[in-house]
């Protein structure tokens, strides 16, 4: 508990610090997921409207959960250096595969005979994709965002080992911020990996239809 209260105590005296290493931990990971959405989302949904590479989407899947973020990291330094490039590509790594799973799933599963129907009152294939398909699969889809975010923000912490920046720093330093610098970072990151997931499904909501509103997405 005294370490706990030792923490408060150090995030007020060190609000600039932890401020200016939370925009820096926020920039990582905002490039890292809007560079893996622009590449995981067109895929997914076209995979998905297709049906096709339904073991790619899997396969993508299980890579990404089999790859430590630390042992990208590594790799990395032999191709990117250190620094912002190396933790970057790794996040962009571990983030593709929940996002193009989930969005080729989101797409892959809709009823066929609700994409029958729409090919029937004279839909092009791009229509049924946006106007069928693509409102049903929201849920899903955001579901898998959500879980890609979480996992950058927590992840993005490793950046601290090859001088990335951001919060990582002040958790992996202990014997210079001491213990309680550490929790307070790590606090810091808990509280922005739930304030995303919250602002995400506000979003969520706001976006997909009301009729599917009242089903729940996957965690």
């Amino acid at each position: 508990m005294t370490v706990f209260l030792d923490s408060l105590s150090f995030m007020a005296a060190h609000l600039p610090l932890l401020l200016a290493k939370t925009a820096e931990h926020l920039l990582l990971c905002a490039a890292a997921i809007g560079t893996a959405l622009v590449i995981a989302v067109p895929l997914g949904l076209w995979l998905g409207h297709t049906h096709r590479a339904d073991f790619l989407a899997v396969s993508i899947s299980n890579l990404g959960r089999a790859l430590p973020t630390l042992a990208l990291i590594a790799i990395l330094i032999g191709i990117v250096g250190l620094g912002f490039a190396n933790v970057f590509t790794a996040l962009v790594i571990i983030c593709v595969p929940p996002v193009l799973t989930n969005a080729y799933l989101a797409v892959d599963q809709v009823q066929d005979d609700l994409v029958r129907a729409g090919r029937g009152m004279g839909l092009t294939g791009s229509q049924v994709l946006f106007r069928i398909e693509l409102p049903l699969a929201l849920p899903l889809l955001f579901a898998g965002v959500r879980t890609a975010v979480i996992y950058v923000i927590g992840s993005a912490t490793i950046g601290g080992v090859v001088g990335a920046g951001g919060l990582g720093d002040l958790i992996l330093q202990e014997a210079y911020y001491g213990l309680p610098g550490v929790i307070a970072a790590a606090l810091w990151v808990a509280a922005l990996a739930i304030l995303a997931d919250v602002l995400l499904y506000v979003l969520q909501r706001a976006v997909t239809p009301s009729g599917l509103r009242a089903r729940p997405a996957l965690p």
